[in-house]
């Protein structure tokens, strides 16, 4: 994602758009988590002294960091990207790496898969999203930076070599800064120049690492994309432009959230138990509700049906902010193992 936590705040509060923000920190103390790209324009960073940003850039707009939003859009994006693939790596709430070789829906080309994903999250989140597409998850993390905001990247297996042989070593993915700085004392500014050692020499350098860096000079990545865990649940929520509290259009949210949790559980060959609803009022209080049935459904009218039944049981003392649906309690059919290396068009 793109500034991830500046931008959600940009997207919640149009008064800060085009504004340079900081999440998290003042302008007396404390750390910046994340800042909006108007904002490192001036050298904003995360992870910089508030003090240092404020003085960086004077009209800097400091504002609390709300981790349950960033959560509840990260959730989101998360459920798209099940949609193409069981194979899927979080880094953090705004990063993950995807493994789409096999994918759910038999797409010949990862760049196609890419640009539609990043569609995807345009149209159900508002935000914008950057892709790197590539043979490994090494190459695939250094071209997802290179052409931020909103830009896709694409490394195909005949420029991996080029591509890594003139990459500046800062721009090493697992490279910090302060090997960064080892490296250049030793004359290593690109990744040509770091294949100029052998790998018992880079171990010598920099102990186990140095194998890796061997490597990854020469875009070689061997790492699979691992899920962190099985996917425990199929959900989808929305958040209104205005609050409401009409029981008729609260029942077409919940019937379009049924359908969207319908296909996506199609998409994944789930089955569930539990139908959840989740409601936030306008003061941002938020309620549960849930029902268990005996059998496995994957049914879009059940869903529907039952999630209607949690709103009508509970009591709406004011308008509702958000309203969520998952089913939960899943008979996940164990995933295909691949049966060899299979070609993908990039």
């Amino acid at each position: 994602m793109d500034a991830f936590f500046a931008s959600v705040e940009q997207l919640d509060n149009p008064s800060l758009k085009g504004k340079p923000v900081a999440v998290g920190g003042s302008r007396e103390r404390g750390v910046v988590a994340a800042a909006s790209y108007e904002a490192r324009k001036f050298g904003v960073r995360s992870a910089q002294a508030s003090v240092v940003s404020a003085r960086l850039c004077p009209e800097l707009i400091f504002v609390r960091p709300r981790f349950e939003r960033y959560k509840e859009i990260s959730n989101t994006i998360r459920g798209i990207f099940l949609e193409y693939t069981d194979l899927v790596e979080p880094l953090s709430l705004d990063e993950a790496f995807l493994d789409v070789t096999r994918n759910h829906r038999a797409l010949p080309s990862a760049t196609l898969i890419a640009e539609e994903i990043r569609n995807r999250i345009f149209q159900e989140t508002g935000l914008t999203a950057s892709a790197g597409v590539s043979v490994n998850k090494f190459v695939a993390k250094v071209a997802s930076d290179m052409h931020k905001p909103n830009g896709l990247t694409l490394i195909p297996p005949d420029k991996v070599d080029e591509f890594t042989a003139q990459l500046k070593i800062e721009k090493f993915f697992g490279i910090g800064k302060v090997t960064a700085e080892k490296m250049k004392s030793l004359g290593i500014h690109t990744g040509a120049d770091l294949r100029t050692f052998t790998r018992p020499e880079l171990v010598r350098l920099f102990g186990k690492s140095g194998r890796y860096y061997f490597d990854i000079s020469r875009g070689i990545d061997n790492r699979a994309v691992k899920p962190n865990r099985s996917r425990k649940s199929v959900g989808a929520e929305t958040t209104f432009n205005q609050d409401s509290d009409d029981l008729n259009e609260l029942k077409d949210v919940i019937a379009n959230l049924s359908d969207t949790v319908h296909r996506r559980m199609q998409q994944g060959n789930h089955f569930g138990r539990t139908i959840s609803i989740k409601i936030r009022y306008s003061d941002f209080q938020t309620f549960n509700r849930s029902k268990s049935l005996e059998d496995f459904i994957n049914d879009k009218e059940l869903i529907r049906s039952i999630a209607e039944e949690l709103l009508e049981a509970h009591p709406r003392e004011q308008a509702i902010r958000l309203l969520g649906v998952t089913v939960s309690n899943l008979n996940i059919p164990e995933s295909l193992e691949s049966h060899g290396q299979l070609t993908m068009r990039f």
